[in-house]
């Protein structure tokens, strides 16, 4: 007899504890009458439910809205937003275009896997330090296995603060959450790599992440969270492409590329 396989014990009807679907009667949202118990919650609190499976308070909820608004760049130079452009003079559809340009925005230096990485970090620091090992040597040894630590630094601007962080930071200020373990820490973290030879501030990543898991997201909440962040600035390179003639964002001519490669050959076909 043939040992059984695990997904033998999954086989026949799904069995969820998400929600379903029944036409004519009602949906299920998480144990809940979605057109009777939360038809008259704000979209952002049904995001955040479905994905948490518990509420938010309104101060939590305006913050984490704030978190959103405020990284809604509709700049077609940015990389996910130029994706969403190109899709526009391509003459593709608005649900292809941005959500190929949401895909890109699983980036490795701007986007989401910033963002899980920083809130990994900050749950290990802060449980490193809760333990006695002091925040200088936290610090230290991650940047000596992994050369850099998300959410510090900003390529594009070196030198200065990121513009984001002031006004987040004064409206969480406003609701009575800036004062958190984490946002505490990110800050700690920041006058540490100011003070020493790194020289690296805090970028928007960083303090988002604090503010997100003192209201008390786990790291793969938050990640799921912040998945449409940047999706509001995506239509307005979208439509502004598609008003334009085809083709006419970003064209580019071969003359204007400086090539220093090696030099151009010719080719002779072979005869046979």
């Amino acid at each position: 007899m043939m040992e059984s396989i695990p997904l033998e014990s999954w086989e026949g009807p799904l069995r969820t504890t998400m929600g379903g679907c029944f036409p004519g009667e009602r949906a299920v949202f998480r144990g809940h009458d979605l057109h009777a118990d939360l038809r008259d919650a704000e979209w952002m609190d049904l995001y955040l439910f479905g994905i948490c499976g518990r509420r938010h308070t309104p101060a939590q909820l305006r913050v984490l809205h704030a978190i959103w608004v405020n990284t809604s760049y509709p700049d077609p130079r940015l990389w996910n937003n130029r994706v969403a452009a190109l899709a526009g003079s391509a003459r593709s559809t608005g649900i292809l275009g941005i959500s190929a340009a949401l895909a890109t925005s699983e980036a490795a230096i701007y986007g989401r896997q910033i963002d899980i990485a920083i809130a990994d970090f900050l749950t290990r620091a802060m449980t490193a330090v809760r333990g006695g090992r002091p925040l200088a040597e936290v610090v230290a040894d991650e940047l000596r296995i992994n050369r850099s630590i998300g959410g510090y630094g900003r390529p594009v601007a070196k030198s200065a603060a990121d513009e984001r962080n002031a006004v987040v930071l004064a409206l969480a200020e406003r609701e009575g959450l800036a004062d958190g373990e984490h946002v505490k820490l990110v800050f700690a973290i920041e006058e540490i790599l100011l003070t020493g030879r790194w020289r690296m501030r805090m970028n928007y990543a960083a303090l988002a992440a604090a503010l997100a898991l003192d209201i008390g997201l786990t790291s793969r909440e938050y990640y799921l969270y912040l998945l449409p962040a940047f999706l509001a600035g995506m239509p307005p390179c979208y439509i502004e492409a598609c008003d334009r003639p085809e083709q006419a964002t970003f064209p580019l001519r071969c003359s204007a590329l400086i090539y220093q490669g090696p030099p151009r050959r010719s080719w002779v076909p072979e005869c046979r």
